[in-house]
């Protein structure tokens, strides 16, 4: 299978296959991470971040994270620019719409129930390129959220932390000591 020429960055591609074919949240929210820090001067930065939450709103909507669902939905909600998006392949008003909606349904229950959050495409190109991409990975393209698995579901638990366990241990030793050494400094 021949890809399809794009002109969208290769990451865009990357998450939306990611997001439709593994629905693994937790990767699309790697992918689209790098690329926004990589490209701060983007004129598109605003997109990406919301690309960002999406995901990662959907990924404790589905593990029962009602806070963290409803606090990123609504960010998203809020950030999210139509004409910017509309440059994205996607229609900025529709999506748009779809974040304020489900972010007001959630807001009105007290337990969220999960649901898959599909973007409004406008570009049947980058609908095509990400399918392909889909496939090419060996996922079935536009597989439900919750047929993830739970090694996808609950991916921040089964991950290897022990070098952020390190790394936070040792910075909360260093506080720690910074308040218990005593200023030496006597100039008035």
């Amino acid at each position: 299978m021949m890809p399809i020429p794009s002109s969208y960055p290769d990451e865009y591609i990357q998450y939306l296959a990611e997001y439709y074919g593994s629905r693994d949240y937790f990767e699309c929210h790697e992918i689209m991470e790098e690329y926004w820090k990589e490209h701060p001067e983007s004129p598109l930065l605003s997109c990406w971040l919301v690309l960002i939450r999406i995901p990662v709103s959907l990924y404790h909507a589905r593990r029962g994270n009602r806070s963290g669902a409803l606090k990123l939905m609504g960010k998203a909600s809020q950030e999210a620019d139509t004409e910017l998006f509309d440059r994205l392949g996607i229609d900025g008003g529709k999506l748009k719409e779809q974040l304020e909606g489900t972010y007001r349904r959630w807001s009105e229950s007290p337990v969220i129930a999960y649901e898959d959050f599909d973007f409004p495409f406008t570009d049947a190109n980058l609908l095509e390129a990400a399918r392909q991409r889909s496939l090419t990975l060996g996922y079935r393209w536009g597989i439900s959220g919750m047929e993830a698995g739970d090694q996808v579901i609950n991916r921040h638990k089964l991950r290897d932390r022990s070098e952020v366990i390190e790394a936070r241990e040792a910075s909360a030793k260093r506080k720690a000591l910074s308040r218990s050494t005593p200023n030496t400094d006597t100039r008035q």
